[in-house]
């Protein structure tokens, strides 16, 4: 697969239309203790109905032969602090390892590095300056250790920005989904953090099957949207992976009538963009994309999406608004909001139903 550059849009739409009051004491500081315990809130886009419930209850909304597609990305330490050869204090923010040496990232500092520049980062090797295109620059690594080494060695988990606080040790476990195996990304698929094994063995043992994809998750998912118009939005650019497997349980389940669940927005966002990538069809293989789905795109192979809450005026919360309905959403949020439900990566959860 190549690389999508397809943006779906509706043209009058204002970023405002997706914006909410948030108290920040909703904003979830630390997870919940055990992951399966947080609260799901149920949203039918068929009825319009809603329903207040616990994680624990979502195989009660699965039957034998339904698909549920998880995301494997695992989150790599992309967090540096180092300093400027001038002495500045600099945070770099590695978006993606391109390959043993070099990076992709972003640069925090009260001045922007000059091409050419070195930097030494968490008091341990240099990086060098090589290019810059708009926000993110491409860094050369120079030691004998890799990239993706040195990263481990010394980088830090990069918590959300709307978490506040250090990450601990305990955020390097609880901040990675039970079934992560394919590093590369900068966030956690979150919907997939209230899994644990046993709810993992519970849906396999009803029949439920059990599928992946890989979409690694890049920082420009925490970007608010800063346009008026929608449609003038730039959306990042993600890779991802669709394993044959998947393909043909997701065929299956198509054929004998059952239903596909995403598991958060990076599942059904790598699902949709293979179909759109190839011309309404499933095809496994790896692929880059930039799709941006709002309210009046269709989508095509999800039923089902399992996901947190997500930020005012952000692109996750267009695609749900697109999956359940605009409306349904903004009551749903509203509804949330009043019952004190818990927000973003370590929050609450909900089920949507699509809207048809």
């Amino acid at each position: 697969m190549g690389e999508n550059i397809l943006h779906q849009y509706n043209s009058g739409m204002k970023t405002q239309d997706f914006d909410f009051y948030l108290p920040d004491e909703l904003i979830a500081q630390f997870p919940v203790e055990h992951r399966t315990s947080s609260r799901m809130l149920y949203l039918n886009g068929v009825n319009d109905y809603l329903q207040d419930v616990m994680f624990t209850d979502l195989p009660d909304y699965l039957q034998a032969g339904d698909v549920v597609v998880f995301n494997d990305t695992r989150v790599i330490k992309a967090r540096l602090f180092g300093t400027k050869s001038s002495g500045g204090k600099i945070e770099v923010m590695v978006e993606r390892v391109l390959d043993d040496r070099h990076v992709l990232a972003v640069i925090r500092a009260s001045h922007a590095p000059k091409i050419g520049s070195q930097l030494w980062l968490a008091d341990a090797f240099t990086a060098t300056v090589l290019s810059r295109d708009q926000a993110f620059y491409t860094l050369y690594f120079e030691h004998i250790k890799t990239a993706a080494e040195l990263l481990d060695c010394y980088g830090q988990l990069p918590l959300p920005p709307y978490i506040t606080r250090q990450a601990t040790i305990a955020d390097e476990a609880r901040y990675q989904t039970v079934y992560a195996r394919n590093t590369g990304a900068v966030a956690a698929p979150t919907a997939g953090l209230h899994f644990d094994e046993n709810m993992l063995l519970r849906l396999q043992a009803m029949g439920v099957i059990i599928a992946y994809v890989t979409l690694h998750v890049g920082a420009g998912t925490f970007q608010p949207v800063r346009v008026e118009n929608v449609a003038d939005h730039t959306m990042h650019s993600e890779s991802f992976h669709i394993p044959s497997t998947t393909i043909q349980a997701i065929t299956q389940a198509k054929t004998a009538g059952c239903r596909v669940l995403a598991v958060g927005t990076t599942s059904l966002r790598a699902l949709e963009a293979c179909v759109l990538m190839n011309d309404g069809r499933l095809v496994a293989g790896y692929g880059g994309t930039n799709i941006f789905i709002t309210p009046g795109y269709h989508v095509q192979i999800v039923d089902r999406l399992l996901t947190n809450f997500h930020l005012p005026r952000s692109t996750l919360l267009m695609l749900v608004s697109a999956f359940g309905g605009m409306e349904n959403i903004r009551r749903t949020y509203h509804h949330a909001v009043t019952e004190r439900y818990r927000f973003f990566s370590y929050g609450d959860v909900m089920l949507i139903e699509k809207k048809l």
